[in-house]
């Protein structure tokens, strides 16, 4: 099938399951197109098991093998869903909670990746190396389904702030542990504790210095024009350009992509477009952030079709509980330490790791691993631990909300 045709395709299932979702069973977009995709896997796979001869599963799993998940994720989608994100960020709120966003961002991430890594080694006898690939893999959140119930149910801005704070920089913090762990890994041999540091440093530090760099020339360039089509296309071609130039330099795309767009939304949108312009860059942004993320979360509904999924691997799906506990530890011992903070009590303690939700990055990020046995254990774990985050987290978090007395609070 040729792109417009896969295209057109996922568009027209995405349009069908919305309506059905929207007329009968009001899900969250992204979590009910992900659960509905699922579901319709699921009946395929077990109307083809019954019956063999009708191959009925044919069809859904061309077009789903037609999509490179990873790169399509990873080399496409990711840098407009983080840049999107990131504009919606007002700087001052995230300014008030910048010590547990920045704290949960980076220490509990690697926190996260040594206590999944850890325990996935004892769990299935992994290498250590690779346990911990899996460990950083599985340790980014997705903001994207779970800000949408917060913000209906009325939960704190402050606690909205860190969740998303935290999703949108703990990609970034992820994807580099991730890198640097799948580089020693691939290497072999016993890397020392400081070359492991430079490594996640030059990610991490080098594209924050790039997001703010090229934000700051694209923000210069946007106050000498006063051209909404022609701004709106700059602020492309700072996403496309960073996440390359990211790509090139061998620092973290996503980071720098984050950077960039908290500066061009609150300082560029602010004091370098006209009233028009920020009204028509807005519309547009919203737009492609709702347009990828239904398409992201349909491909993951669909994916079980494709996957290399093992049944003998069981003891991997113990990773669900594995990756909550560790959630939860890698949130509570940073809090227990910045128990001056405001407002982070046990309550948000609990919605912060229920509310930490698995996406399309992890499994992308599983997919890119060299094909062999690390990868099939690892690629069970993480499917099972992202579709359970996003259809029983996802559905249950508002309940949670409600029941934690956040809901229709401001």
């Amino acid at each position: 099938m040729t792109a417009i045709h896969i295209a057109s395709l996922l568009f027209v299932i995405i349009s069908l399951l919305g309506v059905i979702n929207e007329r009968w069973f009001r899900l969250p977009h992204s979590v009910g197109l992900a659960a509905m995709a699922l579901v319709l896997s699921l009946g395929i796979l077990g109307f083809d098991a019954l019956f063999p001869e009708s191959h009925a599963a044919g069809g859904l799993r061309a077009l789903v093998r037609s999509v490179d998940f990873e790169k399509t994720l990873l080399d496409g989608m990711l840098c407009f869903l983080l840049f999107a994100g990131a504009l919606q960020v007002d700087i001052a709120d995230l300014r008030e909670e910048r010590g547990p966003v920045l704290v949960l961002a980076s220490v509990g991430v690697v926190l996260s990746t040594l206590l999944i890594g850890t325990a996935f080694h004892l769990l299935t006898g992994l290498p250590l190396a690779y346990a911990m690939v899996f460990g950083a893999l599985i340790s980014p959140t997705d903001p994207v389904a779970v800000v949408s119930i917060l913000r209906s149910a009325g939960a704190p801005k402050p606690l909205e702030t860190r969740i998303v704070g935290e999703s949108l920089l703990n990609d970034g913090v992820g994807i580099a542990a991730f890198l640097t762990a799948s580089a020693f890994a691939g290497a072999g041999g016993d890397p020392g504790a400081a070359d492991i540091a430079l490594l996640f440093l030059r990610e991490v530090a080098g594209g924050v210095a790039l997001g703010l760099a090229a934000g700051w020339v694209t923000y210069r360039l946007l106050a000498r024009v006063d051209e909404p089509a022609l701004e709106i296309m700059m602020t492309l071609a700072l996403v496309t350009g960073t996440y390359t130039a990211a790509d090139l330099l061998h620092v973290s795309g996503p980071l720098a992509v984050v950077s960039a767009g908290l500066l061009i939304g609150n300082r560029g949108m602010r004091f370098a477009m006209s009233a028009r312009t920020r009204r028509d860059a807005t519309t547009f942004w919203n737009l492609l952030d709702e347009m990828l993320n239904a398409v992201l979360f349909l491909l993951i509904g669909f994916e079980v079709l494709v996957l290399s999924l093992d049944p003998a691997h069981r003891l991997a799906l113990a990773a669900v509980p594995l990756v909550l506990a560790a959630r939860w530890a890698s949130m509570a011992l940073p809090a227990a330490v910045a128990s001056p903070w405001r407002g982070f009590d046990n309550r948000a303690l609990a919605v912060l790791t229920w509310g930490g939700l698995r996406g399309g990055i992890s499994v992308a990020l599983a997919l890119s691993l060299p094909v062999g046995e690390p990868r099939t254990t690892i690629l069970t774990a993480t499917y099972a631990v992202v579709i359970f985050s996003i259809i029983v987290q996802g559905l249950t978090i508002r309940p949670l909300l409600g029941v934690l007395g956040y809901a229709g609070r401001g």
